[in-house]
C-alpha cells in the first residue's frame, strides 16, 4: 500500500515537472528539476519514517501479544495465581525495550500516605510486604503527579511516567536509595503511574542498567500496558486468597449453626441459654469475617490497637471447631488457662487470617495416627509473639522453602505477605517431632481495641 502511494507520488511530480517545463515559467529546465527532486527526496524521507514508525508498531503488537499468550498460559493451567509467576513470565518479554535489572509493583494504601511493595523481579531481591512513606520524593513525585513536565538535567517528567536519568545526581532519590542502586550498577529508574478512576492506584518501577536518554512513546505505551495486566493479575491473586481464606469462617459458621439447631430441637433452651448464646456469638462473628474478606478486595481494612492473646485463642477456638467438622480424630488440643495482654497495631482480620492459616497448615500437619496442637502467646523483648505447636517434624529443605515461600501451599504464602504488611516477621522450627510456628508483632503502648 504504501509502495503504491509512492508511486502515485512520483507520478504526480512527473506531471508536475512537465507542466512547470510546458506553461513557460522563468525556470529553467535544470531549475525545475532541482525542484522536482527536492520533492522526491521529501517524499523518501516520510517513506523512510513511516517505515520504521511501521516496524516499530508491528514489534509493540508482537510484545503485547507475548505478554496476553503468557497471561492466558498462566490462567490456563487452574493453579492459583501467584505474582511472582507474572512477573517470571512477563518481564523476560520485554527485553527488546530495555534491559531491566529489577522492577517492582507498588499499591498505594487507602491513606494515600503509604504504599506497599506488592510483588517484583527478581523476587529474592525484594523485600515483599514492605511499606514505604509517600513522604520519599520519589514516591511522593509518582502518586501525587505534582511535578512539573519537562526535561530535566537528571528526569524526564511526563504526565504517563518520571524517568530518572541519572540517580546518583537526582534530588528525586534519597541516600539510602542511591547507595542500593550503585551496588547494585543501576544507571537509570523508570516509574509509571497506573491510575484508576483518576487517582494513582498503583505504580511501578523499572531499573535499568541502561544509561539513556529517553524512551519513546510506544516503549512508554507496551510499559504501561504491562502494567495494567500486573494489576489484574494482583487483583486475581487477592480473590484466590479471599476465597482460600473463606474456608475456616464457614466451615465454623455452619458447625456452630448446626449445634445451636440440634440444642434447640432438644429442648434445650433456655436451661443452656447461655452456651447457645455463646454458638449464636461465634456464627455472628465468623458470617461477619466471611462479609469482611469479601470486602477486602476493596480496600485493605482499618488498623486498630488488638490483644494478640485474645486473637490467639478466639482463633483457637474456631479451629477447633473445625477441626470437629472434619472428622480428623486423635488430635488433642492444648490451651493455656491465660495469657499476658500483647497489644499490637494491624486490621483485625489480616491477624485472624493468618492465624486461621497457620493453625489450619498445623492441623492437617499432624500424622493420622493423632498428635498435639497447642498454642501459647509471650512477649519476647519489644516483639509480642503467637506460637503453635503440632506434632510432625519438616525436612530442612522444606523448612526453608516454606520461609522463602517457594512452597505450592497457599496458605503460608498469605500469611508471609499479611506479616510483612503488618510490621512483622514469621518464624518456623522443627525440635523433638514437633514443628513450632511463630508469629511476631511490635507490640505498642496503646490501649487495646476490643473488637470481634
Amino acid at each position: 500500500m504504501i509502495l503504491d502511494k509512492i508511486t502515485k507520488h512520483h507520478e504526480m511530480v512527473d506531471s508536475l515537472r512537465n507542466r512547470l517545463l510546458d506553461s513557460g515559467v522563468t525556470l529553467s529546465a535544470p531549475e525545475v528539476d532541482v525542484v522536482t527532486d527536492m520533492m522526491r527526496e521529501e517524499i523518501l524521507q516520510r517513506y523512510v519514517i513511516a517505515r520504521g514508525r511501521i516496524r516499530r508498531l508491528k514489534r509493540l503488537n508482537e510484545i503485547k501479544e507475548k505478554i496476553i499468550d503468557q497471561i492466558f498460559v498462566t490462567l490456563g493451567k487452574h493453579e492459583a495465581v501467584k505474582m511472582k509467576g507474572f512477573f517470571d513470565l512477563l518481564i523476560p518479554a520485554l527485553v527488546d525495550i530495555i534491559k531491566i535489572q529489577r522492577c517492582a509493583l507498588f499499591s498505594v494504601m487507602e491513606d494515600r500516605e503509604r504504599v506497599v511493595l506488592e510483588s517484583g523481579y527478581p523476587e529474592a531481591e525484594h523485600g515483599i510486604g514492605q511499606i514505604f512513606s509517600v513522604k520519599e520524593p520519589y514516591i511522593d513525585a509518582v502518586v501525587n503527579m505534582n511535578l512539573p513536565v519537562g526535561d530535566f538535567e537528571n528526569e524526564t517528567v511526563r504526565r504517563d511516567y518520571i524517568f530518572v536519568k541519572y540517580p546518583q545526581q537526582s534530588a528525586l532519590i534519597p541516600a539510602h536509595l542511591k547507595y542500593f542502586l550503585a551496588t547494585r550498577g543501576v544507571h537509570s529508574v523508570l516509574y509509571i503511574p497506573l491510575l484508576v478512576g483518576g487517582r494513582v492506584k498503583h505504580f511501578l518501577t523499572f531499573d535499568s542498567q541502561d544509561q539513556r536518554e529517553r524512551f519513546s512513546k510506544e516503549e512508554i505505551e507496551i510499559l504501561a500496558f504491562l502494567g495494567k495486566e500486573l494489576m489484574k493479575g494482583l487483583k486475581l491473586e487477592k480473590l484466590g486468597d479471599i476465597l482460600h481464606d473463606f474456608r475456616n469462617p464457614a466451615i465454623a459458621a455452619a458447625g456452630f449453626s448446626k449445634r445451636v439447631k440440634e440444642m434447640l430441637q432438644q429442648g434445650l433452651f433456655p436451661a443452656h441459654a447461655e452456651r447457645i448464646y455463646r454458638y449464636l456469638d461465634f456464627i455472628y462473628e465468623e458470617t461477619g469475617r466471611i462479609q469482611a474478606l469479601a470486602l477486602t478486595l476493596y480496600g485493605e481494612g482499618r488498623e486498630i490497637i488488638v490483644d494478640l492473646t485474645d486473637r490467639l485463642r478466639k482463633r483457637f477456638i474456631v479451629n477447633s471447631e473445625v477441626l470437629k467438622e472434619l472428622h480428623k480424630p486423635g488430635v488433642q488440643l492444648i490451651q493455656p488457662e491465660s495469657g499476658p495482654v500483647l497489644p499490637v497495631r494491624c486490621c483485625p482480620l489480616h491477624i485472624d487470617r493468618v492465624l486461621d492459616n497457620l493453625l489450619g497448615n498445623a492441623t492437617q500437619a499432624i500424622p493420622d495416627e493423632g498428635g498435639e496442637l497447642s498454642i501459647q502467646s509471650y512477649q519476647e523483648s519489644s516483639w509480642g509473639v503467637a506460637e503453635i505447636v503440632n506434632t510432625g517434624s519438616m525436612s530442612e529443605e522444606d523448612r526453608k522453602r516454606l520461609l522463602l515461600d517457594e512452597y505450592p501451599g497457599r496458605g503460608l504464602h498469605i500469611s508471609l505477605r499479611l506479616v510483612k504488611c503488618m510490621g512483622g516477621r514469621l518464624e518456623l522450627d522443627t525440635r523433638e517431632g514437633q514443628t513450632i510456628v511463630r508469629v511476631l508483632l511490635p507490640i505498642v503502648r496503646e490501649e487495646v481495641h476490643n473488637e470481634p
